[in-house]
């Protein structure tokens, strides 16, 4: 598997409002300066193409705020930017204006995305540190004519070299409230690979495949001693830890075959049975 680190993740806040007249809350963090750019109303087919044209490299790779806006050329109703400082965890409010009059988006199938959030890096210097240089965010936000709870419904990471990570659920042995955004970014997104489909192909819920930080105090279900540390594939059940997941071939949770597995944290495996050892032999 492929070992990438991931400097960005999104969430949303926790404000009260989110509808599309009443605004969005967002909550970024990032491993390095970033920039949030917001597209309101943004265009399926405008991001569609944008996306394929960072894919087939028609145009200059898609790593900055005004190379998107560039991509998207203009096919979006209100665009609103943040900067984004190194690991902080603030919520950053946006809103469509008022003045503009846009309360819905119209009936199903709709053209246009109610909320496209992009994250960028803000320094040129630490754009090649990362082969991930962008996130893409398409976020469903309730209006008039649908009131669909507001919610993540795909995210796509793109690289320097023109792939496009699409990112998959990963599903956890207990209840985990993160389910519906993004945790902290990972340093360890392992097993994701580049996917074809298009934006707006299909409903996608979107979690990093990556570091789960509250992840880190949960039991095995197997042992019930140790942290959960293994994500299974292809099933993306989340419930086992190092020292177990090489003792079984099918997931305890839904019992499907493993074909292989990757660590949500990003150190060796059995280090606290190591650590253990140690101690004993002092």
């Amino acid at each position: 598997m492929v070992q990438v680190t991931n400097p960005f993740a999104l969430e949303m806040g926790s404000a009260a409002a989110l509808t599309v007249t009443e605004g969005v809350s967002l909550r970024p963090y990032c491993l390095e300066d970033s920039v949030l750019s917001c597209f309101w109303g943004c265009g399926v087919q405008a991001l569609q193409a944008a996306l394929q044209s960072h894919q087939c490299g028609l145009r200059l790779r898609l790593r900055t705020p005004e190379q998107f806006q560039e991509a998207l050329e203009l096919n979006y109703y209100h665009h609103q930017s943040f900067n984004i400082h190194k690991e902080e965890k603030e919520e950053y409010f946006t809103q469509m204006p008022p003045d503009l009059g846009v309360t819905h988006f119209g009936l199903l199938p709709r053209d246009r995305y109610p909320l496209v959030a992009v994250l960028t890096l803000a320094n040129p210097e630490t754009r090649d540190n990362y082969n991930i240089v962008a996130s893409v965010t398409v976020l469903h936000v309730p209006d008039d004519k649908y009131r669909l709870s507001a919610r993540i419904l795909f995210q796509y990471l793109l690289t320097a070299h023109g792939n496009l990570y699409d990112l998959k659920p990963l599903f956890m042995s207990a209840d985990n409230s993160n389910l519906s955004g993004i945790t902290e970014p990972s340093t360890s997104t392992q097993g994701a690979e580049p996917q074809p489909e298009r934006p707006g192909e299909k409903w996608e819920e979107s979690d990093a495949e990556g570091e789960w930080p509250d992840a880190q105090g949960r039991d095995c279900v197997v042992c019930q001693n140790a942290p959960i540390n293994r994500v299974l594939l292809p099933c993306r059940h989340a419930c086992v830890c190092d020292g177990c997941v090489c003792h079984f071939q099918h997931c305890p949770i839904c019992r499907a075959f493993v074909l292989e597995s990757f660590a949500l944290a990003n150190r060796p495996a059995r280090d606290d049975e190591e650590e253990e050892e140690d101690l004993t032999e002092d």
